[in-house]
């Protein structure tokens, strides 16, 4: 079986760049071609107009990790106990939640400067659960995204069904007023496309060494080339330990989705003629579910904590359970009607916290979307760009003080730890898979 990602396959390939060749000098070097890099070089163009900027892509440019997320939008996050209105933890989450509100805002002014055609969609999305005890404390949770901003309003049986075409879920809470949903592929592609001319790209240009020059340049090789420049920006995320970086206490995590084929018109009548929706689980390993604009449904119950790729076979096995989890909420759906199963990563933390800061003199690194890259890599770019030109906000202040990932134990015994967690987690959102 192919590893097709539905949403690249959708959006199609702007052309091919060239691969790095020779020995190449620029003032600025963008290490990633996804939502964070490209964010990233947009703003030091902004900022330095007669600059060059050089971005390098291991593969093909806006065709990772970032074109393979879900599409959230992330304003508003469902609030943990420990994080609710009067709890020890609300004001941490409270300046999170400033946080995600400014990386939110950031997509729009982007999508609306660049034009980007990427089926945006301001109206919010439900953390919703099959079994209504994984909902708790409803109206503490209600009165704290409130209190931060959102809309937010709880549903549950009738009233569920009737917006989301389904009775698999018993309960949500819908919350708006920031959180928003895209095509993601559709979004980094616009994003490369709209690239200024002072930028030069190359992609299949893997970097695998980062060395410091005597006259205090750095200089970045691959296999067929090298650049040199004074600042270089490292926008890997779950990849970061490539250039070197391994005390970023951060971890990748594959998932797995699929995307079916377009619900027939009687098909979409039958569940109600809803409008799109997105719907994130309580859980952390419980089912992203999205109704698309175009009438999709994708899927992502899978994710696991892995030191190699999945192989084509396991990649079956993982599309066998999104069709169980397709078929206890849309049961007419089978195995036949998917058209794309994929896999993508995403760079995880202990606490929750990114990675953000830097790293040494002229080398700046971000990493630790922990599942929220569209609307934190748009707004880690922009800062990274800022922290990397000396400019200082409140914002950048916040984002690097709340930059505490957490400490992570030595390998193998972090392996251990993490995929016992993992199934641990697992049998916990075994009714939201």
């Amino acid at each position: 079986m192919e590893n097709v990602c539905g949403w690249i396959a959708q959006a199609g390939s702007s052309p091919q760049r060239g691969r790095l060749s020779g020995a190449q000098q620029a003032d600025w070097l963008v290490i990633g071609g996804g939502i964070t890099g490209l964010s990233a070089a947009h703003n030091l163009a902004q900022m330095h107009p007669q600059a060059r900027i050089v971005v390098v892509d291991r593969q093909r440019a806006a065709q990772g990790a970032s074109a393979r997320n879900s599409g959230f939008v992330v304003a508003h996050e469902h609030p943990a106990d420990s994080e609710l209105l009067g709890a020890p933890g609300f004001a941490g989450f409270e300046i999170d939640t400033a946080i995600s509100r400014a990386a939110s805002d950031a997509v729009r002014q982007t999508v609306a400067q660049h034009a980007i055609d990427c089926d945006f969609r301001d109206n919010g999305y439900f953390f919703a659960v099959s079994d209504a005890a994984k909902l708790s404390h409803v109206d503490a949770k209600l009165a704290t995204l409130r209190a931060l901003g959102a809309r937010a309003e709880f549903l549950q049986g009738d009233a569920l069904a009737q917006k989301l075409g389904t009775r698999h879920y018993a309960a949500g809470i819908w919350c708006g007023n920031g959180n928003a949903l895209l095509q993601p592929a559709k979004y980094v592609k616009g994003l490369f496309n709209a690239l200024p001319g002072n930028i030069s790209v190359y992609e299949h240009t893997d970097i695998i060494r980062l060395v410091r020059m005597s006259h205090g340049r750095l200089r970045a090789s691959a296999v067929s080339g090298s650049v040199e420049a004074k600042r270089v920006l490292v926008c890997l995320n779950a990849f970061i330990p490539r250039v070197g970086i391994h005390d970023s206490a951060t971890f990748p995590m594959e998932l797995s989705a699929s995307l079916t084929r377009p619900l027939s018109d009687e098909e979409f009548q039958a569940i109600g003629a809803v409008e799109p929706w997105g719907v994130l689980s309580t859980r952390p390993l419980g089912a992203t579910v999205r109704l698309t604009p175009d009438r999709r449904v994708m899927i992502r119950n899978t994710a696991e904590y892995r030191t190699r790729d999945l192989s084509e076979s396991e990649l079956v096995l993982r599309r066998e359970h999104h069709v169980r989890g397709l078929q206890r909420r849309f049961p007419f759906l089978g195995a036949q009607d998917i058209q794309y199963t994929w896999t993508g990563h995403l760079s995880a933390t202990r606490s929750g916290q990114a990675f953000f800061q830097r790293v040494e003199e002229g080398v700046f690194a971000v990493a630790g979307c922990n599942g929220s890259g569209v609307a934190r890599g748009t707004l880690w770019g922009r800062l990274l760009a800022e922290l990397a030109s000396g400019v200082d906000s409140p914002l950048l202040q916040s984002v690097m003080q709340r930059a505490e990932p957490g400490w992570l134990p030595p390998r193998p015994f972090f392996d251990i730890g993490a995929m016992l967690r993992m199934r641990v987690e697992a049998v916990r959102a075994r009714t939201e898979i």
